[in-house]
């Protein structure tokens, strides 16, 4: 109960608190846009740049988390998307759609955290590695499966493709942020002292403004029809994608007890709110992905909780 009281509920507090505003209309839609820009397009790049461009990269980049954590995430993706084609009768699009809510957990505003709160600032290393691979692995391979779902297997030439999915991937705040401190990193650049006293000052607001925000978007969504999707992608992201990464980082890989939290934790977050924008950018199963990001956030405590009683 120690863990549900002092790691996941102030989190949640946190969200909650954004939500009563924005239903109580004390923060209209505007401001929690405003607040969800300044958060993911200023603040939390230049968290990640600050913990990427500190990171050691050669201690934490190892092949058996990325395997661990990403073999979980495309088992949800393509487990979500078979279930959508074949128990639903969703067409290709939805069903690619439908995929990547149920392989894209909330592994920054939900996982960084709350692996803070349980185990520390100094057992976020891992969690860095996963984050800085996150957005760009799992949109490029979302948006070259879509394309691929749109156009049937043919019509769009590979080139074009690929510059659409490069395109689509590098005009990401975070993925900049991510670029930049990995530049920082590898070539030794130094940075002023004050340079990185106002990122400081940046990164504090980051992840305080980031949930408060996120209470606010999730005030726009309503759970409506689609339940046995809304509950298949729920399922494969706060269970299955956690077994999973537990399954091989125990006994497949023999991860160590910090890389274990991490990856374990990051695969339990609920579907990240990205997983709507993607839909929505597709015009594809958006009632499915908002409902799940909604849901999935709730019912993550109780998830969250679970693992952190099974892990070391």
């Amino acid at each position: 109960m120690s863990a549900l009281l002092d790691v996941i509920l102030p989190v949640f507090l946190v969200i909650g608190f954004g939500y009563i505003a924005a239903r109580s209309g004390l923060f209209g839609e505007s401001a929690v846009d405003g607040i969800m820009r300044f958060a993911q397009n200023f603040a939390v790049p230049c968290l990640l740049f600050r913990s990427i461009a500190k990171l050691d990269l050669a201690g934490t980049y190892d092949l058996g988390l990325f395997v661990s954590f990403y073999a979980g995430a495309f088992a949800g993706f393509g487990l979500g998307f078979l279930g959508a084609r074949l128990l639903f009768q969703r067409s290709a699009v939805d069903a690619v759609a439908i995929g990547f809510a149920a392989m894209f957990s909330n592994s920054l505003l939900l996982g960084l955290p709350i692996t803070e709160r349980a185990y520390g600032s100094g057992a976020l290393a891992a969690n860095y590695a996963i984050i800085s691979i996150h957005s760009p692995l799992l949109y490029g391979f979302g948006i070259t499966a879509m394309e691929l779902a749109r156009s049937h297997g043919h019509g769009t030439a590979p080139g074009a493709l690929a510059r659409q999915v490069v395109r689509a991937i590098f005009s990401q705040p975070l993925v900049l942020g991510i670029v930049a401190g990995l530049i920082v990193n590898l070539t030794g650049l130094p940075l002023p002292g004050s340079v990185w006293a106002a990122v400081d000052l940046m990164v504090r607001a980051a992840i305080p403004a980031a949930l408060f925000g996120l209470g606010g978007v999730l005030h726009r969504y309503r759970p409506e029809g689609d339940m046995k999707a809304i509950m298949m992608v729920c399922t494969l992201g706060l269970v299955v994608h956690p077994a999973i990464t537990y399954g091989l980082g125990r006994y497949g890989f023999g991860l160590d007890t910090a890389q274990m939290r991490s990856a374990v934790v990051t695969a339990a977050m609920a579907p990240g709110v990205n997983a709507y924008l993607f839909a929505h950018m597709y015009g594809a199963a958006r009632r499915v992905a908002a409902s799940a990001v909604l849901i999935g956030t709730t019912a993550s405590i109780a998830s969250v909780w679970l693992w952190l009683h099974v892990l070391p």
